[in-house]
């Protein structure tokens, strides 16, 4: 056998409407290439904004008449949802705008409903498990979700799309790592930048380690950069800039 097959695989789904141009993408490819060095991955990012995916359309049929196989084939879900089923680590990276995953990944999770079961009257789970209970273990199972936004905090902006990922995946079955203040300090770059990228690679070295993150690292992740008081500063700075680029007549977007 050779050692590329040998080797496990890591999927990533690169949900940011900026693809390869993605902020979070960053530190989502520091915590791989950490895991890379640790475990001898091989790694696949697939940017869902480069994708043909046709809206769900709620039919249905992939919990009834085509149970567990969605009736749309001509788009480039089916061939997706093999490689999520063949990876052996699935990581999800989006940015966090609006308070909730960007439209290009709902659109993708819509269509991966037939990952579950058909909903038979039950009430929301209060055990923590999936809502609906995956049709699949592997790799629902263990998911590791990383997400940058550009606000101050994580615990309130977050907690819609923590508490739909909780529903879907089940609580507990997915490693959240969350980066307040990750968008400015990305555009901004240097050496604070670098030390904290350096952090994802030690993190994605130490997922592999020990199977999980640690508490301790994950609070040191997720820490806020620059305190209140001088990002506020920064972000008057960087929307001042803006507005000057719409008196120029600039409509490009950043």
């Amino acid at each position: 056998m050779s050692d590329r097959m040998e080797k496990k695989r890591i999927l990533i789904l690169n949900g940011s409407p900026r693809k390869a141009k993605s902020t979070t993408l960053l530190a989502t490819n520091a915590f791989v290439e950490g895991m890379v060095q640790a475990g001898g991955y091989v790694p696949e990012t697939v940017h869902i904004a480069e994708l043909r995916i046709t809206p769900c359309t709620g039919c249905l049929s992939c919990w009834g008449r085509t149970e567990g196989e969605c009736v749309i084939r001509n788009d480039d879900i089916p061939a997706l949802k093999q490689k999520i089923l063949q990876a052996d680590e699935l990581i999800c990276s989006f940015p966090l705008y609006y308070f909730g995953m960007p439209g290009q990944m709902k659109l993708m999770m819509d269509r991966l409903l037939s990952l579950v079961h058909a909903y038979q009257g039950q009430n929301a789970p209060t055990d923590g498990s999936p809502a609906h209970g995956a049709r699949y273990t592997h790799p629902w199972k263990k998911m590791i979700l990383i997400s940058g936004c550009a606000y101050n905090e994580t615990e309130l902006v977050y907690r819609p799309l923590l508490s739909q990922c909780d529903l879907v995946l089940g609580k507990g079955n997915y490693t959240a790592i969350l980066c307040p203040q990750f968008k400015t300090m990305a555009d901004n770059g240097g050496t604070r930048l670098a030390r904290i990228l350096q952090r994802f690679t030690a993190a994605g070295e130490e997922y592999v380690r020990e199977g999980a993150l640690s508490e301790q690292t994950l609070n040191h992740m997720t820490r806020p950069p620059f305190s209140g008081e001088v990002y506020r500063t920064i972000l008057k700075h960087v929307w001042s800039g803006e507005r000057e680029k719409g008196t120029k007549n600039d409509t490009s977007c950043h």
